[in-house]
């Protein structure tokens, strides 16, 4: 056998083509439509925050290869970002870890962590990347469906024992994500408090992707799980500035944990990308501490496009899960007479100039995402509203 007989991209990559992102990215040039798909403002964040990026430019720093941990200045910012806000202690030194962007983050975590065999249990629907990160990693994904419920409000759940039955003796790491794309579900106190657990009495890993922390609404309240009783030394928390100040090019991401984990994870990630961002890490150093004002007017800016969203989908005739925490919204297109979300967002650019993401596909199980469609709301109030005009009309 020739090598070009053989495939080009090897077999534990087979899965993952081009990402629906690009796809449906380029439908919404091709038609002109309004791109609620890929999750991405479409203003700037703070102006005093990108002035700081344009004043370490100007002043040479960063322009070099920044230090492999980071830069001290950012890396100090987010262990006193864990601590006002969590009460978690870090050592900036040995203890906090800058990446590019929490993609690099998760990646980084997964091949250094996991060994050829190893099973990670994530929560289904996932983000694209897990399941990219743990076949690159030779893993083996065990997914715990998070499931539609409509009591006290339509939003998605964990099942615990769902989750319990999932650990077997071949488990390495639990990959936990709350606030929760694609369904913006925030995991509970006592839900945390079970992983905890679990993770505890079977000895697990625990990474958790909590980018978006600061992007929780109504009653909910983001609880990072390193907090829990036991899981400071087994878990690796990583976060983010772009979701957060609304610079998502910057790419600047971070992981804390324990001195071990993060030598461990420094070990994979700096054969990806070395270092990255170098004058952009100066920059979100000072976004993290900027005053409680700015995260709650934030919060409170996001609240307010949600709603706006989710009253058009739900005049639309979608049916609607609120999200309690990210930027998107998922929704149910059955009360419109659809079942199939990859059909529908590939005909919504044209039926009402409008582009969403099927997710389905951050399912394994493609049918039990096939009716649900997801819709980004980081966008400006007026293109939201005008989104919903166009879908009230399809």
């Amino acid at each position: 056998m020739t090598s070009s007989a053989r495939p080009h991209l090897n077999r534990r990559l087979a899965e993952f083509g081009t990402t629906i992102f690009a796809e449906m990215s380029a439908l919404a040039v091709a038609t002109g439509s309004i791109n609620l798909g890929q999750g991405f403002p479409d203003t700037d964040g703070p102006e005093e925050v990108r002035e700081a990026a344009v004043r370490a430019l100007r002043d040479g720093r960063g322009n070099q290869y920044p230090p492999g941990p980071g830069v001290p200045e950012l890396r100090t910012a987010v262990a006193a970002h864990q601590r006002r806000r969590y009460g978690l202690s870090y050592d900036p030194d040995t203890e906090v870890l800058v990446t590019a962007g929490a993609t690099e983050a998760i990646a980084a975590s997964l091949l250094a962590l996991l060994e050829p065999g190893d099973e990670v249990v994530a929560l289904e629907p996932y983000y694209d990347s897990y399941a990219a990160s743990i076949a690159m990693a030779g893993g083996r994904r065990v997914p715990v469906t998070l499931r539609p419920s409509f009591d006290g409000g339509a939003r998605f759940r964990l099942d615990l024992d769902e989750l319990r039955a999932a650990v077997t003796d071949r488990t390495r790491l639990l990959l936990i994500n709350t606030p929760h794309n694609p369904t913006g579900t925030v995991l509970t106190r006592a839900e945390l408090a079970a992983i905890a657990e679990l993770a505890v009495e079977r000895d697990l890993l625990v990474v958790t992707d909590e980018v978006y922390e600061h992007l929780v609404f109504d009653d909910a309240e983001h609880l990072p799980l390193a907090a829990f009783p036991g899981m400071r030394e087994r878990t690796v928390t990583i976060g983010s500035a772009g979701k957060t100040f609304s610079f998502t090019g910057w790419k600047v991401g971070w992981v804390t944990a324990a001195p071990g984990l993060v030598t461990a994870v420094r070990s994979a990630k700096q054969f990806l990308t070395y270092v990255s961002s170098g004058p952009f890490q100066y920059a979100v150093a000072e976004a993290l501490a900027l005053p409680d004002t700015y995260f709650e007017a934030f919060r409170a800016g996001m609240l307010a496009r949600r709603d706006i969203l989710a009253a058009g989908l739900t005049e639309a005739g979608f049916e609607v899960f609120k999200p309690a925490g990210t930027y998107f919204i998922t929704t149910d297109i059955r009360p419109l007479g659809e079942k199939d979300g990859f059909a529908f967002c590939r005909a919504l650019p044209e039926r009402a100039g409008v582009v969403a993401i099927p997710n389905a596909v951050f399912y394994d199980d493609r049918e039990a995402g096939a009716p649900f469609v997801r819709f980004a709301f980081c966008k400006r109030e007026e293109v939201l509203r005008e989104a919903a005009e166009r879908l009230r009309g399809m």
